[in-house]
């Protein structure tokens, strides 16, 4: 994924305010009694704003330097400009969004896509689809494959179809340096907003939602998130996650944020940026060039010719109304309109399952993923039940955890993993995609992490040789990354109480990923510890005053991560030092005073110990 950091930041759009001044502009120049002297400086200004507004929008161009280009006069530029443009111009306008391609052959076949902001009408559609056009002919002179995403509307082509698949591979953000005041709250706030707006929008057949919420007694924060309407629910919902969890990284506080890619954008913002609701359609043209009005049988009465009866009231109007029409748009290119949105209320269902119906799947559904939960799709097996590889019909990979009735994982722990994985969004966290609830049944839906498990790797004789100090380095901070999102950064606080190595998952990159929450505990924001009498975790990994007495905190799972990081580094397991008395535990092996005797933990090699540290 290439990152762009842009310093442009785009501005309320101006257009239905421009669309009015050609209304009244054309009223002008259809009166034969109305002078160049008021015609010219009118047109000048009209002219002047468009051009602005055409400018301000032009915020996301990708033309690809390792694309080839198509040849002049071509078959391919005939599909392009003839037929493909002026189509998704014309069908995108009436709805919102269009998706099609030209050709005969793969050589001069061109798919192309368009999809307008689902807040503005479709005169503003149709005007930024026609502003996209001109730019990528101008700007991107024979390139087959580029994307153009303006203020208010996406257009896309290739030569190669992505229609329906998630298309990342240019992020572009806006920076914003002013900070809110109250961090802890604002990022609270913030998370659930942008998550419920994530969940709305995909849920969604338009792709798109807007909400805000009451940061303090004086201000809102407004937000909103689009999806190409080409993508799926879980694709759509994949997309926005990602944006969502870069906001931490990215702003951390700002009082606005953009994000956005090909596929999907978020935003929010402390003024209003958006319509409540689409404007109508303007209603039909009444005045045609061909009809007069009706002849007069009086004579007019006496008086001042009518040019100049015209001139004396035509001229201090339109000088007044340019003026406020300059203001005006110069207000909202600077400060957004504050009017009434959606209000989102903050709450609590009884059963906390009650709000993630946008995240469930039928049954039918997964087994025809998973082949019926066939054999040669299974990963791998352990007491809680067995996790499967699938496949949904949009071709998105999954991994189906199907638990056992037997796996001592209930219930309540189903719905925790559920709804805490539902709130959370990072990326070293694995990303819960839904979950099937049908009868006996019980299933989780997670992204699918191509390398599986930690433990198949460290504890592997054959395995482990792939992980070198390098990768186990990147592979430990990562997991700290995860932690320090879950006790720190996220906007709740959350207790893991079962990090070890067979809940570590290892992308192609081997990027780790936290898994399996459902013996995760939630904690209040200002609270630093609790008990419970039902102790549950894995053996070794356990903190002794949690193990012992079943009091918890952060420090619970700093001290799994300081077994599990023993574990990486020396490539043996905790409970493998209890099967002989005379060898000590790993925590005594891998003790300061063992270091200075060891420089080689599991063939490391002797020069591994001191370098690892000074990193």
């Amino acid at each position: 994924m290439e990152y762009i950091k842009t310093n442009h930041f785009i501005e309320a759009s101006c257009s239905s305010i421009i669309q009015k001044n050609l209304n009244i502009f054309k009223m002008i120049t259809h009166n034969p009694s109305a002078t160049k002297f008021i015609q010219i400086p009118f047109l000048i200004i009209i002219i002047l704003l468009y051009r602005s507004h055409v400018q301000a929008q032009d915020i996301f161009l990708h033309c690809p330097t390792n694309s080839p280009n198509y040849t002049s006069g071509s078959e391919y530029e005939t599909n392009l400009k003839n037929f493909l443009l002026p189509s998704l111009v014309s069908n995108g306008s009436i709805n919102g969004f269009f998706n099609t391609s030209v050709g005969t052959n793969p050589n001069n076949t061109v798919y192309g896509l368009v999809q307008c902001r689902g807040d503005i009408s479709m005169d503003d559609c149709r005007t930024c689809l026609n502003s996209s056009t001109v730019v990528v002919i101008r700007k991107c002179s024979n390139r087959i494959d580029v994307d153009v995403r303006l203020d208010t509307c996406l257009l896309r082509y290739s030569n190669t179809r992505f229609f329906g698949q998630v298309d990342q591979s240019m992020l572009v953000w806006f920076p914003n340096e002013e900070k809110v005041n109250n961090l802890d709250v604002f990022n609270s706030q913030l998370g659930k907003l942008m998550t419920d707006l994530m969940f709305n929008a995909s849920s969604d057949s338009s792709r798109f939602e807007v909400g805000s919420f009451n940061y303090n007694d004086f201000s809102k924060i407004y937000g909103m998130v689009q999806c190409t309407r080409d993508l799926s629910r879980y694709s759509c919902t994949s997309c926005l996650q990602d944006m969502i969890s870069r906001i931490s990284s990215l702003y951390n506080g700002s009082r606005s944020g953009y994000i956005m890619t090909q596929s999907c954008f978020i935003r929010y913002d402390d003024n209003m940026f958006y319509e409540l609701q689409p404007p109508p359609p303007p209603a039909l043209d009444t005045v045609s060039g061909s009809i007069s009005p009706p002849p007069s049988d009086s004579e007019p009465p006496p008086g001042p010719e009518p040019s100049v009866n015209i001139v004396a009231v035509a001229v201090p109007v339109v000088v007044g109304v340019s003026l406020m029409l300059l203001a005006v748009c110069f207000y909202c290119l600077r400060k957004k309109k504050s009017v009434t949105s959606k209000s989102y209320v903050q709450g609590a269902s009884r059963d906390p399952m009650a709000n993630q119906d946008s995240l469930q799947f039928d049954l039918v559904t997964i087994r025809d993923a998973t082949n019926e939960f066939s054999d040669a799709n299974k990963l791998g097996e352990g007491g809680f039940g067995a996790v499967y590889k699938g496949k949904l019909q949009d071709g998105q990979e999954i991994a189906v955890k199907r638990l056992s009735v037997n796996s001592g994982q209930g219930l309540q722990e189903f719905k925790n993993e559920v709804v805490l994985l539902n709130k959370l969004q990072h990326r070293n966290l694995v990303r819960l995609l839904g979950f099937c609830f049908e009868g006996h049944e019980q299933i989780l839906i997670y992204e699918h992490v191509a390398n599986r498990s930690l433990d198949k790797y460290i504890f592997d004789t054959r395995r482990k040789v792939l992980l070198d100090w390098e990768k186990r380095y990147k592979i430990i901070g990562g997991i700290a990354r995860g932690l320090l999102y879950l006790h720190e950064d996220s906007r709740l606080r959350i207790i893991h109480r079962d990090l070890k190595a067979g809940n570590i998952l290892l992308t192609e990159e081997m990027e780790a990923k936290v898994a399996d929450f459902g013996l995760a505990k939630l904690f209040e924001i200002d609270q630093t510890h609790g008990n419970t009498s039902r102790v549950a975790g894995t053996l070794g990994y356990m903190a002794p005053e949690y193990a012992l007495h079943g009091l918890f905190s952060v420090k619970s799972d700093v001290y799994s991560f300081g077994v599990l990081l023993l574990e990486i580094v020396s490539g043996r397991k905790i409970t493998n030092f209890h099967q002989s008395s005379s060898t000590p535990d790993l925590l005594s092996y891998v003790s300061m005073e063992e270091l200075e005797k060891r420089y080689t933990l599991g063939g490391a090699g002797p020069n591994f110990i001191p370098k690892f540290f000074r990193k």
